[in-house]
């Protein structure tokens, strides 16, 4: 079940998460890089739009999301590959019309799933704190017929 973050009793699993997902996903990034920025990614969740995945009283995923920026998708090893991560995205689609995120170009995986979600590529740079090339991706829901004419009416006003 997809449902809104949940803190102090989330907080916990979610961070757990971000750790272990972060040295998953990123194995070319030392993992003291991600360890030294736990608390600040903390106290950023606190403040971010977040959904998690909720079975049971498991968190197996969870999207964090800032003012349209995609800050991650993080879901537990154990369950990747289940749709988890899709569920999330689309949960939080239907609640936005825009996204951005930047997502390392070494991690295809995660590349590879925001362009099968009809993400595109942006722009390319280096991470500055890391190194690492990295890609800003964007998505824009698409309007409906129904939407489009409205607009088109509006318009002519």
């Amino acid at each position: 079940m997809i449902r809104e973050f949940h803190a102090p009793e989330d907080t916990r699993q979610v961070m757990d998460l971000w750790l272990e997902g972060n040295k998953d996903a990123h194995s070319f990034i030392p993992e003291e890089y991600w360890r030294s920025h736990l608390e600040e990614v903390q106290e950023q969740i606190l403040q971010a739009e977040v959904f998690v995945c909720d079975t049971g009283g498991k968190i197996q995923g969870f999207i964090g999301i800032v003012n349209g920026y995609i800050a991650g998708i993080f879901v537990d090893k154990n369950y990747r590959s289940r749709g988890i991560g899709k569920q999330l995205l689309d949960y939080a689609k239907e609640r936005h019309a825009a996204f951005t995120l930047s997502v390392y170009q070494k991690n295809t995986g995660a590349v590879a799933f925001y362009l099968r979600e009809g993400f595109s590529v942006r722009s390319e740079a280096v991470d500055e704190t890391t190194g690492e090339y990295e890609y800003t991706m964007f998505w824009k829901k698409k309007q409906t017929a129904i939407e489009q004419a409205f607009c088109s009416k509006k318009d002519l006003r």
